[in-house]
């Protein structure tokens, strides 16, 4: 893996990575309008989201949860009735100026949530934010990425502070500035720790919590020799090896929802039957990879599995999916824990892919998903935040996420605008899913 020094033309380095996505937008009209998209955002939700009255204990919302890796003692048992608990791992010092993946990502999606009283100060012990956690070790990261990579990213840590931003060669491209790596590390250890509180919820509780790891960078991109796409480490499959060797869970499903193929996911648990890796993403989409008879290899075989979705498929094609494919596979695998790439550029208005999915898919996904954990591994499910670059579309799926985690009403209708969508290419869609059915024996 090799670093050089980013030109400072930020303009054309966007440029290029949004062309190779194929965008939907310009990118000066895109770039132009994220630079006031969060403004909007919180004008939008004080305008459309209706106040209501909330009752909840004041020594609960103001409570700072601890949350370590290598503690013995959960946090949770002060909190019976936890619906949700999450991380917030923003990176705002990796940020490269105009770039999609911006640092205005995770503080879009925090400030929609406080809006829409979906945090502990209006939820009570409904749900949970972790906080000082520790990073992930270079222990953790190694179970999945090389250790010539993150040794390398490391050093290359001096140069960015000297020159500014660095280009990772080979990488899609993906930058990496002085705290890349440091940010990189908090992130997948905000992940750690919420297997940590799932798990250790599941052993006490009924009913344990979700977890939602709201980070940065994404990872699903990352490859075990080095980065990729915008992703710098795994983050979903850091956790998974995490869940597997500190908590004993030997099966992982892992669904990744993002609308592109999380290769670096696949690539890390290709040859490994325990570890089933499910990716719905656009078909022809970067990076190319994802095909549907890409089913594993060696003792993986059959535990891989694709469904490129036609351009245009939306809400429809995902309820069918989900049907059709996701459940029937998760049931047969019996996992331990179902982890998540949530991906949320799916949507009918982000820039970077041409799917048609709306707030109310994701709802219809976080629901269904909450209750395939109940149904088979006792509700151990944590999500991770991947892609999203609409920060209005991004922050209201999420927003409507939470909601179907907490049991309440889909608040979709007031954001989602059927006007704009088209009809869904159904007839290739349902052939699609038939040859992904006969491949896998469904």
């Amino acid at each position: 893996m090799e670093f050089r020094i980013l030109q400072q033309s930020s303009s054309c380095y966007a440029g290029n990575v949004l062309c190779s996505v194929q965008p939907r937008f310009g990118i000066c009209k895109f770039l132009s309008w994220a630079s006031l998209n969060t403004t909007f955002l919180q004008k939008r939700c004080s305008r459309n989201e209706p106040r209501r009255k909330t009752h909840y204990r004041s020594e609960v919302n103001r409570a700072a949860v601890l949350c370590s890796s290598s503690s013995s003692d959960s946090p949770l048992k002060l909190y019976d009735n936890v619906k949700i608990i999450y991380s917030v791992a923003a990176a705002t010092g990796h940020n490269q100026e105009s770039h999609p993946e911006s640092h205005l990502r995770v503080p879009a999606i925090a400030n929609a949530l406080e809006n829409m009283e979906l945090t502990p100060k209006f939820q009570g012990s409904n749900v949970v934010e972790l906080q000082n956690y520790k990073p992930a070790s270079v222990d953790d990261i190694v179970s999945v990425h090389s250790k010539s990579y993150v040794t390398g990213l490391e050093k290359a840590m001096d140069r960015a502070s000297q020159d500014g931003l660095i280009l990772i060669e080979g990488s899609g491209p993906t930058y990496a500035t002085a705290s890349t790596f440091n940010e990189s590390l908090v992130a997948a250890g905000a992940g750690i720790s919420l297997v940590d509180s799932v798990v250790k919820a599941s052993k006490t509780y009924k009913n344990p919590p979700i977890g939602f790891a709201l980070i940065r960078p994404p990872g699903h991109h990352a490859v075990p020799k080095g980065p990729m796409g915008f992703c710098v480490f795994g983050n979903v499959a850091i956790a998974a090896r995490y869940a597997q060797r500190v908590h004993g869970l030997k099966r992982v499903f892992i669904i990744d929802f993002d609308a592109h193929h999380g290769n670096g996911t696949s690539d890390a648990f290709y040859d490994d039957s325990d570890i089933f890796f499910l990716s719905t993403h656009q078909d022809g989409s970067y990076p190319g990879t994802g095909k549907i008879d890409e089913v594993g290899r060696g003792d993986g075989v059959g535990t891989t599995l694709n469904i490129p979705l036609p351009g245009g498929s939306g809400d429809y094609a995902m309820k069918m999916v989900f049907d059709e494919v996701i459940v029937p596979c998760a049931q047969r695998f019996k996992p331990d824990i179902i982890l998540v790439s949530a991906g949320y550029d799916a949507h009918v208005l982000d820039p970077l892919a041409s799917l048609q999915f709306t707030t109310g898919t994701y709802y219809m996904l976080a629901s269904n998903i909450k209750q395939l954990a109940m149904d088979l591994c006792e509700g151990r499910c944590v999500f991770f935040l991947e892609g999203g670059y609409n920060l209005e579309s991004l922050s209201y799926s999420v927003a409507d996420s939470f909601r179907a985690f907490l049991g309440e009403r889909s608040l979709a209708s007031e954001f989602d605008n059927p006007a704009i969508l088209y009809e869904e290419p159904s007839r290739k869609l349902k052939q699609v899913i038939q040859k992904v059915k006969q491949i896998h024996s469904l």
